[in-house]
C-alpha cells in the first residue's frame, strides 16, 4: 500500500528563534519540530524580521540574522519587511503579507501546501489571513494572550483581528479564558479550540543536590547564601509581568530573600532604580536571558517563581517552574487556575506587594515536596502539543 504524502503547512510567525536571539520564541520552534516530527506532517515556516529603513543598533543584528535554513527538521525562511518602530503597528499585517506573499506563491508552486497558519493573532493573523485568501487554503490563526489583550484593545488592529477571525477556518487559544477574551472582543468563539504548551521534559526536571545553589551562584557570577529564601520571576522585564510588585514584596520577606529576575525588557532601568530607592538592590540580580540548559538550574535551586502578571495566557514559565518541583505565586491571570489545580502547584494570589509576600512566606513555611509539584507538570509535553496540532489540523483539512 502506498503512504500518502505528508500534509504540509505554512506556518507565519514574528516571533521565532533566530542568530540575533536564539531565546525568541523557542516555544514556537518547539511546537513546530514536535508537529514536524511526525511523519505525516510537514512544516515549512516564514519568520519575517522587521528591520528599519536605516538598520541600526539590534536592528542591525536582526537583518543579519535574516538567513534562511532548515531547522531541526523545519525549513525556516527569514524574508525582511520594512518597520516603522513603535508607529507601525496597524500597517505591519500589509506589510509582511506584501513581503511573504512572492516567497509564498513561489513555494506553493513548488510543492502545494494545505493549510496556513499564524503562531499569533497579531500581527501574524491579519497577514496570514491575506496570504491564504491569495493561496485559496484554509487558515488557522492561534492567540497567545498579549496579542489579544493588547492588540484586541486597540481599533485599527481589533478590526482586522476580526476579518481575519471570521475568515479563517479554525483559531486556537492556549487557555480557556484566553479562548473568552477572544469571544467578548468579537472572534467567533465556535471557531476556537483550546492548545495547551509543551514542556521539554528531559531539560526540565527537578535538579536537586547539595551543591545546587553554589553551582548556580558561580555559574551567574553572583553571591546567593545558603539558607536564604530565594525566589526567581521568569518573563520580559515590562509592567505587565509585574516585577516590580514582587520587588516591592521583598520589604515584607525575611531580610535576607534573595530575587532572580530572568529576562529582558523595557522596564529595566524602572526595576532597577526602584530596587535602589527600597534598598534592596544587593538582593534583586537581574540575569537577562539565561540559556535553556542553565534555566532548570535556576528554577530548581529556587523556592517559589514569583510571576504577578496582569494579563496572561498560559505561560510557558510556569509549567517549566512546576516540571523543576518549584512551586508558584501567581496572580488570576489567563490559564493560571488550569495550572494551579491543587496546593502541590502553589498560590493564587492578588495582586499586591502584601498579598504576594503573604503567598511566598506560606510556601517557605510548608514547602510541598519538590516530587509532588513536579507532578503538576506531567500532563505537559511537546509530543502531545504535536500530535494535538496535527488532529486539529486534519479537522481544519478536511472542511475543505
Amino acid at each position: 500500500m502506498t503512504t500518502p504524502p505528508p500534509r504540509r503547512v505554512l506556518s507565519l510567525s514574528t516571533l521565532y528563534p533566530n542568530a540575533a536571539n536564539r531565546r525568541f520564541g523557542t516555544f514556537v520552534a518547539r511546537s513546530l519540530e514536535a508537529l514536524a516530527r511526525r511523519p505525516e506532517w510537514s512544516v515549512t515556516v516564514i519568520n519575517p524580521i522587521g528591520v528599519p529603513p536605516i538598520a541600526f543598533g539590534r536592528y542591525k543584528a536582526l537583518q543579519a540574522a535574516a538567513v534562511d535554513a532548515v531547522e531541526n527538521g523545519v525549513a525556516v525562511h527569514r524574508p525582511t519587511f520594512p518597520l516603522i518602530p513603535r508607529l507601525g503597528g496597524p500597517l505591519n499585517p500589509r506589510l509582511i503579507a506584501r513581503a511573504v506573499l512572492p516567497l509564498a506563491r513561489r513555494l506553493h508552486a513548488e510543492t502545494p501546501f494545505d493549510l496556513v497558519d499564524a503562531q499569533f493573532f497579531y500581527p501574524d493573523g491579519p497577514a496570514a489571513a491575506r496570504i491564504a485568501a491569495a493561496l485559496g487554503l484554509p487558515l488557522s490563526i492561534k492567540a497567545r494572550g498579549a496579542d489579544i489583550h493588547h492588540w484586541g484593545a486597540r481599533p485599527s488592529a481589533r478590526r482586522q483581528m476580526l476579518a481575519a477571525g471570521r475568515q479563517a477556518a479554525g483559531m486556537l487559544a492556549v487557555c480557556g479564558p484566553l479562548a473568552d477574551d477572544m469571544a467578548a472582543i468579537g472572534l467567533p468563539r465556535d471557531k476556537i479550540a483550546l492548545h495547551y504548551t509543551g514542556l521539554d521534559r528531559d531539560r526540565f526536571r527537578p535538579l536537586q543536590h547539595t551543591g545546587l545553589r553554589a553551582q548556580v551562584a558561580e555559574e551567574l557570577g553572583i553571591a546567593i547564601p545558603a539558607k536564604a529564601p530565594l525566589l526567581v520571576s521568569v518573563g520580559a522585564l515590562i509592567p505587565r509581568k509585574g516585577q516590580a510588585i514582587t520587588i516591592e514584596a521583598l520589604s515584607e520577606l525575611p531580610d535576607d530573600t534573595v530575587l532572580l529576575l530572568v529576562g529582558k525588557g523595557e522596564d529595566e532601568a524602572a526595576l532597577r532604580s526602584l530596587a535602589a530607592e527600597r534598598g534592596v538592590a544587593e538582593r534583586v540580580h537581574f540575569l537577562g536571558l539565561l540559556d535553556h540548559d542553565l534555566l532548570p538550574l535556576v528554577l530548581s535551586a529556587a523556592d517559589a517563581m514569583v510571576l504577578p502578571s496582569a494579563s496572561e495566557g498560559l505561560a510557558n514559565a510556569w509549567v517549566e517552574a512546576l516540571a523543576c518541583g518549584t512551586p508558584l505565586v501567581i496572580t488570576d491571570a489567563g490559564g493560571a487556575r488550569e495550572v494551579v489545580t491543587g496546593p502541590d502547584a502553589g498560590l493564587i494570589v492578588e495582586r499586591n506587594p502584601t498579598a504576594i509576600a503573604t503567598g511566598v512566606k506560606a510556601l517557605l513555611a510548608a514547602p510541598p515536596s519538590r516530587s509532588a509539584t513536579a507532578a503538576m507538570a506531567d500532563r505537559f509535553s511537546w509530543e502531545a502539543n504535536g500530535a494535538a496540532l496535527g488532529e486539529y489540523y486534519e479537522r481544519l483539512i478536511g472542511t475543505r
